[in-house]
């Protein structure tokens, strides 16, 4: 009975030291993050620093402090998982993305994005995997197969679409920003579903059979994860435009919209599809029609909820990266062969160089071809622009990597020690460097009087605080009245060839306006029904109409 006592008591007391232990880090990381939010404001108007990389410095100088601390027994206060990064801070990250991404310019220049992020992507893949294996069997690294050779190819096509939201804007550089973001979103994607599918087949031998069988799962998951995300943004949309939940309370409004979009991610990590697509297409279905269902109340409060949330898992990322990058444990079994690590490194970042260079380039000129206009189409320099600013690696590379080489976050397997240490090199290497590099190689090749042309725009208009909010910087819909957006323009069969997706837009626009609209609702198409968020928001506007006549105000 005492003794049964005793344990019960040194098992409580060990169970309080673990909860306090987690309750110190948890202070401890709040605290840093608030250090990064209030750094990244000073250095706002620096044109070589961004958010991420002092997020990334800042957690580097915290794993030094903690590994003098413990002895040099640890640089962490939080253990690096997969399921944090993939379920709990990529979602709100890429889905607003998708949510606040100038749809216009996004689709204007979709078939150039599509052909980047998965073309693109296949090509990068094919030269990184063939390299790697050329020169690693030449270096005795260790036991690699064929499948990590693969793996090898997927995880460093994976470029870093979170630090491209801090070195890139969409109003500076609304072409070369949809370009970029818009294939770093796309190429997520696809090295996520050629991760996956890798690890689903037995890659030790190789037939047309089995190479067929991929190509068809690739495309498989790829159409089914965008209809997924699809479905889930056409669902919210028509669930608030029918119940008007907005009447009573814009806080379920706003409750649902998130639950929506995180129930999409999930589905999709459910039924074993890329996620990533899932959550970004969501996005840009719930701006496209859900978003104007509800509230003006819930239209601001969802557009800052989202991006708070994307920005505090950004720098929750780049800031444990930085910590985690300098664990002990990861550099015990490589510390006896440094010039090996060192080697991997560079091979690895040269194939980066090189991978994406061979796709960046001649896939420009092949879509220049399909471009009439000039403004549309892509030079040189932002050729050279879209290569730079794509070469950051980033967290969902390590966390493709740790997947691969280690089931438990260390491994004492020296070539899965050596992929594990270099991918971290490249991670640092290419955020710190490339990152830093980004801002002033874009006000270099960027002329400053194009790059401020759209600002300067919206400065002598008189907008509003409210106008790009209900806007999103998109032709305006009048609830009375054709508007600019339904003016109808003769669609030729030669327009179509010269500029496939602007025929493309010509007749989504018509089926949009015509079908999707009624049903699912949106900007100046849906009926006012008495109790609606429109009709709130057009007696809201009536009144304050009404307001300033009395008072004799314009």
């Amino acid at each position: 009975m005492v003794i049964g006592l005793a344990t019960m008591l040194e098992k409580s007391d060990a169970l309080f030291a673990s909860d306090h232990a987690s309750v110190v880090s948890m202070n401890l990381f709040v605290a840093l993050l608030c250090a990064c939010i209030v750094l990244g404001h000073l250095l706002e108007e620096t044109r070589w620093m961004n958010e991420s990389i002092t997020a990334l410095i800042i957690g580097s100088c915290t794993g030094i402090v903690i590994l003098l601390i413990s002895g040099g027994k640890s640089s962490r206060i939080l253990v690096f998982s997969e399921d944090l990064f993939f379920i709990y801070l990529l979602p709100p990250i890429i889905f607003n993305a998708g949510f606040q991404v100038k749809k216009k310019q996004f689709f204007r220049n979709f078939m150039t994005i599509m052909l980047f992020g998965a073309v693109g992507t296949l090509i990068s893949f094919v030269i990184i995997s063939l390299g790697a294996k050329h020169f690693f069997e030449k270096m005795n690294i260790g036991d690699l197969t064929i499948s990590d050779y693969l793996a090898i190819g997927a995880i460093f096509s994976a470029t870093d679409s979170v630090c491209t939201l801090q070195v890139l804007n969409q109003d500076e550089t609304p072409l070369l920003y949809s370009l970029v973001f818009g294939e770093g979103v796309v190429n997520d994607a696809t090295s996520v579903v050629l991760f996956n599918a890798i690890q689903r087949f037995d890659l030790t031998h190789i037939n047309s059979a089995i190479a067929l069988e991929f190509a068809g799962n690739f495309f498989y998951l790829f159409i089914l994860s965008t209809a997924l995300g699809v479905a889930a943004g056409l669902l919210s949309a028509f669930v608030i435009k029918k119940l008007y939940i907005g009447r009573h309370s814009t806080d379920r409004e706003v409750a649902l919209m998130m639950l929506l979009a995180y129930l999409s991610y999930m589905l999709a990590e459910l039924f074993h599809l890329s996620s990533i697509l899932t959550v970004f297409f969501c996005g840009i279905v719930m701006s496209h029609y859900t978003w104007h269902n509800v509230t003006d109340k819930s239209k601001v409060t969802t557009k800052h909820t989202f991006a708070a949330l994307s920005f505090l898992a950004e720098i929750f990322i780049f800031l444990y990266v930085g910590m985690d990058a300098l664990d002990i444990e990861k550099w015990d079994v490589v510390r006896s062969s440094p010039g090996q690590s060192i080697g991997v490194s560079s091979i690895l970042l040269g194939l980066i160089l090189v991978g994406r260079a061979a796709f960046v380039f001649p896939l420009s000129f092949l879509s220049n071809l399909t471009k009439s206009s000039l403004d549309e189409k892509i030079d040189w320099k932002k050729q050279v622009t879209i290569w730079w600013a794509g070469l950051m690696r980033g967290a969902v590379s390590m966390a493709l990597a740790y997947n691969q080489f280690t089931t438990s976050g260390h491994t004492k397997v020296l070539g899965n020690a050596i992929m594990i240490t270099s991918t971290i090199t490249v991670v640092l290497f290419s955020t710190v460097v490339f990152g830093l590099l980004t801002k002033p190689l874009v006000k270099h090749l960027q002329p400053s009087s194009k790059r401020s042309s759209t600002t300067a725009l919206q400065i002598t208009t008189g907008s509003s605080f409210h106008d790009p909010l209900l806007t999103n910087n998109e032709p305006l819909l009048s609830t009375q009245g054709p508007s600019e957006y339904n003016i109808e323009q003769p669609v030729s069969f030669r327009m179509f060839w010269n500029s496939p997706s602007r025929a493309i837009h010509h007749y989504w626009r018509k089926f949009d306006n015509a079908v999707m609209r009624r049903i699912f609702g949106g900007r100046g198409v849906s009926p006012v029904v008495p109790g609606s968020p429109i009709d709130t928001s057009v007696r809201q506007w009536s009144e304050e109409v009404e307001n300033k006549e009395q008072n004799g105000e314009p």
